[in-house]
């Protein structure tokens, strides 16, 4: 069994503050009319032959609003750009070389991959300044016409889609091999030959829709952590606690991953946890 340990992030509200939303902001967009009237129109709809998905609803709203005119056509290269210049949360840029010290420090056979699950837009997170951190990055993407507008959503994570790539990152199902053979993800895998273990797994999402992976992640005896960021609204923080009530999440901390504080202490001694059971675990089998 390789000695991995994978810490999986959501993106936005976990890494950065909203990265959509800051970037409809840029194409002057009102935001939370987008949010609250435009998207939550579609969403709350009391039929069901109109009814939507959020992810694919906010999606649909960016592409209608592209091409209508009603602004400047939304661009793989503005989206590229806006990921370049995408604020971060506090000291993000440095959480990936602490982390990976602090799992050499007790078990020099570990190695820590990060990934994100996200359903932000994966133009603007590939582009980000951390994005060579991760082994993977998988998001909501659009297909792009000839002049590189966007023209339909061509794929979608939400909610319980995000547990797919959980168990991609448990298989060892990424990479360039495994580019258009989305099926292989259902491929049965020995227990025991698995590639990470849901117990050698940390979780830390923000939202509703990192709750299916939250509770896969736990279930699986890994660790879950919630974050909220600074901006959030009090019924917001209230949802969010209920993450603990319900048993979703570990703990639930202000998404600011500066040394010492509550964020990156909780992510040390996951680490930290997960690297002496791993030890532990060898120096069992070893004999």
């Amino acid at each position: 069994m390789h000695e991995i340990i994978a810490i999986i992030f959501d993106f936005d509200d976990t890494l950065a503050p909203d990265s959509t939303s800051g970037y409809l902001g840029r194409c002057g967009i009102d935001v939370p009319h987008f949010w609250k009237e435009e998207v939550k129109a579609l969403t709350e709809t009391k039929t069901v032959a109109e009814e939507w998905d959020p992810v694919p609803a906010y999606l649909y709203k960016m592409v209608e609003k592209s091409a209508g005119g009603e602004i400047e056509p939304i661009t793989r290269d503005s989206l590229s750009r806006w990921g370049r210049e995408l604020p971060l949360y506090p000291d993000v840029e440095t959480i990936f070389a602490r982390l990976r010290e602090v799992a050499a420090a007790v078990n020099p056979r570990v190695t820590l991959e990060f990934y994100v699950i996200s359903s932000g837009i994966g133009e603007v997170l590939r582009n980000t300044s951390i994005a060579h951190e991760f082994r993977e990055i998988w998001a909501s993407d659009f297909a792009y016409d000839d002049e590189g507008r966007i023209k339909f959503p061509r794929k979608l994570i939400s909610f319980t889609d995000k547990t797919r790539y959980i168990f991609h990152v448990q298989k060892g199902i990424f990479g360039p091999e495994y580019i258009g053979k989305p099926f292989e993800v259902n491929r049965k895998v020995d227990p025991a030959k698995v590639r990470v273990p849901l117990n050698r797994m940390i979780m830390v999402g923000d939202g509703f829709t990192d709750i299916p992976c939250f509770s896969l992640v736990r279930q699986g005896q890994g660790i879950a952590i919630g974050v909220y960021g600074d901006s959030e609204d009090r019924e917001k923080r209230s949802k969010a606690w209920g993450f603990i009530e319900d048993g979703r999440v570990s703990n639930l901390v202000r998404a600011d991953y500066s040394e010492k504080s509550a964020l990156s202490d909780s992510l040390v001694m996951a680490v930290e946890h997960l690297a002496k059971r791993i030890s532990l675990f060898d120096h069992t089998y070893q004999g």
